[in-house]
This record gives C-alpha cells, structure tokens and sequence, in this order.
C-alpha cells in the first residue's frame, strides 16, 4: 500500500480523478494499512483535496471530520 499511497501523494492534485479519489477514500474506510503513517498521508492528502479539489471529496467528506469551531 505504501508504493499506491506514494503514487498518490507525488502527483498533481490537479491530475486526479474521481476513481483515485474514490480509491484513497476506499482504503481509508477500510483502514487498509501497514502501519498508522501510511494512513495519515492519505488523510492529508484527502484533506489538501477538499481545499483545492473540494467537487471531488464532496462524498467523502465524513472522513475528514472536519467541525466548525466557535473561538467567540
């Protein structure tokens, strides 16, 4: 998984399509990993994607947990 993870993470955010991202997003629900480090990447990448790509993680945004705060 590390090799796939690599791949993923060298590339353009702008050159991924919906299936890698529907990838990424599949084994990050399956925590399909070898070790914590390997989930992590892909979760900052899915995070970068929301920021520069957000049309494409629309469906997975849940694996984000991302929550507004209120610093007032």
């Amino acid at each position: 998984m590390a090799t796939l993870t690599l791949t993923l993470r060298e590339r353009d955010l702008m050159a991924l399509t919906a299936d890698d991202v529907a990838e990424l997003a599949g084994r990050l629900e399956r925590d399909d990993y070898t070790n914590a480090f390997e989930g992590l990447d892909d979760w900052h990448l899915l995070r970068a994607l929301a920021f520069q790509r957000p049309e494409l993680i629309e469906p997975y945004l849940y694996l984000l947990d991302l929550e507004g705060y209120d610093e007032a």
